[in-house]
């Protein structure tokens, strides 16, 4: 079985994502198909034909109007059916992206810590108003990807929000599990603080105390209900910040990396380029191009 990871390349920096509509009007494909994975979330809407959509365990098979959800660095492949017509679109997605410090409670729901995403198939399979919205979501984003209006980063943005909610809110089976009530508001005030002192150098013991829990204790809680470590989280707001810092301020790299709190500039490329994909000036140069 040959397998490869498929690299991707995402039509805006930013939005960390790619979304592309495929036509094939050929024959079915072979059943000897190559096996690829990505660590981006992949979505899939057919509008015409059959495809075949495999995993290791289950096969999904999607007719016009159908879609479903490859989790994170899953094994697959799509197979067209029959000799009709195939036209479907593919959604990449980096999800990481897209939790702000206001919506970083559902982080753990969506980066398959507890369950893998493929499991919310059953949403798409049994409910029919759900799966009509996701299918909407998708054109509309394509369209908004292809077209590049003003304002399409925002119009984008809203979507991913909302193709999450989406299924977040017909999840009957609770395949996402919520934190409990209890925890927010601890996790609210730690990112709080976090957020206060992001242009500090941020100790997890300072952050103990915070949460009147041991250094051992709080390291294990925090990654169990946010998904990453304490230092990933932190740096991970940092770099974020430093983009916003990049792309709105006239501020040296030096000066950004002293903003957010970094002294070491070998560490700040190495994060940045850790988080985002590339050096500052490759970033802004991708951005300039891309403009």
């Amino acid at each position: 079985m040959q397998i490869i990871q498929e690299p991707i390349e995402y039509q805006d920096p930013l939005l960390c994502i790619k979304i592309w509509k495929l036509i094939n009007e050929g024959l079915q494909y072979p059943i000897e198909w190559i096996w690829h994975y990505h660590k981006e979330v992949e979505f899939l809407t057919v509008e015409q034909g059959t495809l075949d959509v495999h995993t290791p365990d289950k096969v999904y098979r999607l007719e016009a109007g159908d879609s479903c959800v490859i989790g994170s660095s899953q094994l697959h492949f799509g197979r067209k059916i029959g000799t009709e017509k195939l036209v479907y679109m593919v959604l990449h997605i980096d999800l990481h992206a897209y939790f702000n410090p206001a919506i970083q409670m559902y982080y753990r729901q969506f980066t398959e810590i507890d369950q893998p995403l493929d499991r919310l198939n059953y949403i798409m399979e049994e409910n029919e108003a759900a799966k009509r919205e996701i299918a909407a979501i998708m054109a509309e984003m394509h369209d908004e990807m292809q077209d590049k209006r003003s304002g399409f980063e925002l119009a984008t943005s809203t979507m991913v929000i909302k193709l999450l909610l989406t299924l977040f809110r017909n999840d009957d089976r609770r395949t996402l599990n919520q934190a409990s009530a209890v925890d927010i508001p601890l996790l609210k005030e730690v990112i709080s603080y976090i957020n206060a002192h992001i242009g500090e150098k941020i100790e997890l013991k300072q952050v103990c105390k915070l949460a009147n829990m041991s250094y051992s204790y709080f390291s294990k809680y925090f990654k169990k209900m946010m998904g990453v470590s304490f230092t990933d989280y932190v740096n991970r707001r940092k770099i974020q910040n430093a983009v916003r810092l990049l792309l709105t301020q006239n501020m040296k790299v030096t000066e950004i990396a002293e903003a957010i709190g970094i002294e070491n500039m070998a560490h700040f490329y190495e994060l940045f380029k850790r988080y985002t994909g590339c050096k500052p000036k490759e970033y802004m140069a991708k951005l300039r191009a891309e403009s």
